[in-house]
């Protein structure tokens, strides 16, 4: 449409604001960013300002209600149609767009309305590219509003995915992450459950693609097949993402995860059998409705048994439309801090420990830039999915090399 990139917010005379509802926090960031883009508005009437995504799924007209700058809405469903808006708002003052996808929601599944989607790209050229193979989740966990934004699961075509990666490939890129709510679930040909295994076998075969990584896996349906994947295919990375959430039994029944923490623990321990070494991740909720001090001892002793790589963890966040906005708040957000800090002090000592043990091995790295706090050194990754920081010439990046470990800190090799 004759667009071009801007490179401040000053110079744009569209200005979009891809929006995130997974925490009350990054609602409130979104209404501060629009108050500061206003005043952009006043310099530059003609300035179109649009705000899509998840909270936009949900608040549709509310926002330009709440925030009468901005022109456009529009949902998390109808991103390609983004050019027919902008036609459109030529016409018209304000334009408020949000499709949904028809849902039953029985018991604890939603029925899948097998909608294949497909998706149009332009990316910069680079070394790492995200591929979505899946959007929407069916497993309505009680704290988390993503069925009702993302709506049910709805899976790409295989061959659409593989062709893209492909082109990936022949573009230059050297490393795919496959995206998705729950990418056990993706169902592409037959949908009995081992159609992602599939997939990844099948990017696996493309030439010039170096390393595969996913995110995220439900542990509910993390697979013995899909273990034997991760072993067996040299490009799939030794690097899972698999969110645990609470070490408590009680608690994980009332987020409604379907799984205990010893069968949590017991797929970890096949993991770790096949694959020595492999670099786990995991989401942890502090606070959630009713949490006792045993409630978050147990989740403390998680981390110390599971011995986790790094942790995602946060406050538990009330969400519209989720069903655990029907349970007493127990805890203040005084405690739920306090019980965050110490959480996240705790999974530094041991992420520091494992770094650590990583000191004077000798590690295959991607190069991906310039370090960015110190421009004079370049950075990577591990297969492992660490962070490895070190001297070397430009010409390096987007190389696979191997690298001696001389230091290991809190963050980073």
């Amino acid at each position: 449409m004759g667009f071009a990139k801007a490179d401040e917010p000053g110079e744009a005379e569209l200005i979009l604001l891809n929006t995130c509802s997974i925490r009350e926090k990054s609602e409130q960031k979104v209404f501060s960013e629009i108050g500061r883009i206003k005043k952009l508005k006043s310099k530059n009437p003609n300035l179109i300002i649009g705000v899509c995504g998840c909270i936009a799924q949900r608040e549709k007209e509310k926002i330009i209600e709440r925030a009468p700058e901005v022109d456009l809405v529009f949902g998390t469903l109808n991103f390609s149609k983004l050019p027919e808006f902008l036609k459109e708002l030529e016409i018209k003052g304000k334009i408020t767009r949000v499709e949904t996808l028809i849902r039953q929601k029985t018991g604890n599944e939603a029925i899948n309305p097998s909608q294949p989607f497909s998706l149009n790209i332009k990316r910069e050229n680079g070394i790492k590219a995200c591929v979505t193979i899946m959007e929407g989740c069916n497993n309505f966990c009680s704290y988390c509003v993503v069925p009702y934004v993302r709506g049910p699961e709805r899976s790409r075509l295989e061959e659409e995915i593989v062709g893209e990666i492909k082109n990936l490939a022949q573009e230059g890129f050297k490393e795919v992450t496959l995206l998705g709510q729950n990418v056990n679930s993706y169902k592409g040909k037959t949908g009995n459950g081992n159609d992602f295994v599939r997939l990844l076998e099948r990017v696996n075969e493309i030439d010039g693609i170096e390393r595969i990584r996913f995110v995220t896996s439900h542990p509910k349906d993390f697979s013995t097949e899909l273990i034997n994947a991760l072993a067996s295919l040299p490009k799939v990375c030794e690097h899972l993402h698999l969110p645990i959430q609470s070490g408590s039994d009680r608690i994980l029944k009332l987020m409604n995860r379907r799984y205990t923490a010893n069968e949590y623990k017991d797929k970890v321990n096949i993991l770790r059998d096949k694959i020595p070494g492999v670099g786990l991740t995991t989401d942890i909720i502090v606070g959630f409705p009713g949490e006792t001090q045993k409630d978050y001892e147990d989740t403390l002793k998680i981390l110390e048994e599971v011995t986790f790589d790094s942790i995602y963890s946060f406050k538990y966040s009330p969400r519209p439309q989720t069903d655990a906005l029907n349970l007493k708040e127990t805890l203040s957000d005084e405690e739920k801090s306090d019980r965050l800090f110490k959480l996240q002090n705790l999974q530094k000592s041991i992420t520091l420990k494992k770094n650590k043990a990583e000191e004077e091995k000798i590690k295959e790295v991607l190069v991906e830039s310039e370090s960015v706090k110190s421009p004079d050194k370049l950075t990577g990754r591990t297969r492992e999915n660490r962070v490895v920081n070190f001297e070397g010439d430009r010409s390096l990046i987007g190389k696979t090399i191997k690298v001696k470990i001389k230091k290991g800190y809190s963050n980073s090799l």
